[in-house]
């Protein structure tokens, strides 16, 4: 028996679990968890995990039945579950693309790094003991135009279902952000946002004398950090800390929110809803 995943989005209405449900019935696929909400705003998310005998007419029409039966604004997707394509752009720092590496290696992740990318080599001797190539576009010398070009080509050359920042210290202009769909950027910032957006939040942090620091992964957009959110969390510290040791307490929590929510996006959790996002 093999598993795939429902995924159903549309404008709320009465009824629409049974006639999910009855579709799944009649097709004898069995629901093994199954996870929905309604949002203020009258929209509509369900997450179904099914068991049965998916082969590509059977798939195919239960689709378009389920579709059928819902308002016309669904969008409903049934995922096998594969192992997606990551890409990672990073700078200097080794602990979150370490994280990544050592975890789609062992098979925690459900993904394949297919490419490591970053505008300093610092990193490249760390991707290749894992076989992950690794490419240098350097900022250095060239136009910031420039630079996002020959990034972008890298990255359409690979195909990355998603593409992680991981640690990337530049920040991408609208142009870039604008070549990917919403949803296929994902960012770890090392803040608890929407406090200490932009550079040196830790000193940020420090400076305003916080007793929690954190860090947020979030889809990318246009307008800097303000994204949706995918995953957070905080520690605590105190006033014995300093920028420096509150910046190296923060980089376990960075490693452990990306971790997270990449998984919660790659098992499909997650849910785009405006600036939001629903998670599963």
């Amino acid at each position: 028996m093999e598993q795939r995943i429902l995924l159903t989005e549309c404008s709320d209405a009465t009824g629409l679990i049974a006639k999910v449900t009855g579709v799944c019935f009649k097709y004898s696929y069995n629901i093994v968890h199954q996870d929905q909400f309604a949002s203020e705003d009258k929209r509509f998310f369900m997450r179904t995990v099914l068991e049965g005998d998916f082969n590509a007419a059977g798939a195919g029409n239960f689709l378009q039945e389920v579709k059928s039966l819902l308002p016309p604004d669904a969008v409903v997707r049934l995922n096998d579950g594969h192992r997606r394509r990551l890409a990672v752009l990073v700078t200097k720092e080794a602990h979150v693309l370490g994280d990544i590496l050592i975890k789609a290696y062992s098979g925690a992740l459900n993904a394949d790094i297919v490419m490591v990318a970053g505008n300093y080599d610092t990193l490249s001797d760390l991707s290749r003991r894992f076989d992950v190539p690794f490419h240098l576009v350097s900022h250095e010398g060239i136009s910031r135009e420039e630079q996002e070009e020959r990034m972008l080509r890298l990255l359409d050359d690979v195909n990355a279902d998603y593409i992680v920042l991981a640690k990337y210290m530049r920040i991408l202009s609208p142009q870039m952000v604008a070549h990917f769909p919403l949803g296929k950027l994902i960012n770890i910032h090392h803040s608890f946002l929407p406090a200490f957006i932009g550079a040196r939040p830790y000193q940020q942090a420090y400076d305003r004398g916080v007793k929690i620091i954190g860090a947020t992964a979030h889809f990318v957009t246009d307008n800097l950090d303000e994204g949706p959110i995918i995953e957070q969390d905080v520690i605590k510290v105190n006033h014995r800390y300093t920028a420096e040791t509150m910046a190296k307490a923060g980089r376990d929590v960075e490693r452990l929110v990306l971790m997270r929510a990449l998984t919660k996006v790659l098992d499909d959790k997650v849910f785009i809803h405006g600036n939001k996002t629903v998670v599963f």
